[in-house]
């Protein structure tokens, strides 16, 4: 963990004024028990401002605290390298949601922060203050990712200790969402799936939700194929996988079967000048199947992009793959052999790929 070059006052000397300002506010809230019940907010933070300047007092920190809550974090700075985060609940435990991830409104010059916590329900009415990445255990999305407090955690249970990385490595990121969202897919259970983000962390999620029917018809396209090609469990009828991801992107279609499935079966010829009849979601890769080549030539499919860039080996090795993959989810009623599925697929290939060598 960086700490500032400036020695003076030094991080020891910011732990001892935490432990007198938590000092001083349990023994006034004792005092005062009906008073702090109904505080909360920024009154709080008047509050422990006034705990930290008394507190201060003879100290390198006397007269160097200032607020500055509002739209900034933390809310509160000490001798322009340290802060204070307040956080209450006026319930009986020691539990919140924090602030967001992405510390965008961060002081710049501030290097280490504490939280002080007040639990203003129940009795006795209690003041805690802590390292700040000591007491985030998880994280919630309401419009943005927020931290999770639990001012009882021991060092092992923080959120950066599950995800394998420091707080000061993590706000640093450029994209802290990234490594988030890896450790949360991580823990997934079956039929699961992160609502605020898509398939890939750099996959964008939209913060919109629209019903399917108010699509374009190429948005259509684009989302079928999308499906077609990264949840093969669609051709044997189950959509549960590819619904999750398409709410991610604020997508709600309560007819989603139809996506894939209207129309009934059609018959195809393949180049082996056999005929099979196949179930609707076939015909989709056969009519959209300039993008089905263009999402396979993609270096990474499970990412919405627009780039080719794959050779032609590469393709067909992966759309063969992806066949064997169809076939394994195809129901046995259709009887569609692996010969048939490497036919066809080898036709779309060679009628949207090849051609334009």
């Amino acid at each position: 963990m960086i700490i500032s070059v400036n020695p003076n006052p030094g991080i020891d000397e910011f732990k001892i004024l935490m432990r007198r300002t938590d000092l001083f506010l349990n023994a006034d809230a004792k005092k005062r028990p009906t008073y702090y019940a109904k505080r909360a907010g920024n009154p709080l933070e008047d509050d422990v401002m006034s705990a930290l300047n008394e507190s201060a007092k003879g100290t390198a920190f006397e007269n160097t605290i200032e607020k500055v809550s509002g739209q900034r974090f933390p809310d509160i700075v000490a001798a322009r390298y340290y802060g204070v985060e307040v956080k209450s609940t006026k319930d009986n435990h020691w539990t919140s949601t924090g602030s967001s991830i992405l510390e965008t409104t961060r002081v710049s010059d501030v290097e280490r922060i504490y939280m002080t916590f007040g639990k203003l329900g129940g009795n006795p009415i209690e003041f805690l203050s802590k390292p700040y990445e000591e007491c985030l255990y998880g994280i919630a999305v309401t419009h943005m990712p927020r931290y999770l407090i639990d001012m009882r955690l021991k060092p092992n249970e923080t959120i950066f200790a599950k995800m394998g990385i420091t707080y000061d490595e993590l706000r640093k990121m450029d994209n802290p969402i990234s490594p988030v969202a890896k450790y949360y897919r991580s823990i997934l259970k079956p039929g699961e799936s992160l609502w605020w983000t898509g398939d890939s962390a750099d996959e964008p999620v939209s913060a919109k939700i629209r019903l399917w029917k108010n699509l374009s018809a190429e948005e259509k396209r684009v989302y079928i194929i999308y499906g077609c090609v990264n949840y093969p469990e669609v051709f044997g009828g189950n959509y549960d996988r590819y619904a999750l991801w398409l709410t991610s992107q604020g997508i709600v279609d309560p007819h989603i079967r139809d996506q894939f499935s209207a129309g009934g079966q059609e018959e195809m010829l393949l180049s082996s000048g056999e005929r099979v009849k196949f179930p609707g979601v076939y015909r989709r890769v056969k009519v959209h199947s300039d993008l089905f080549v263009k999402r396979m030539a993609q270096p990474d499919p499970t990412v919405l992009s627009e780039h080719a860039t794959l050779d032609n080996d590469s393709v067909n090795q992966r759309i063969i793959a992806w066949a064997d993959a169809v076939s394994r989810e195809s129901p046995v009623k259709y009887e569609i052999s692996m010969d048939a599925l490497k036919n066809f697929f080898g036709e779309v290939i060679a009628r949207n790929f090849y051609k334009k060598k």
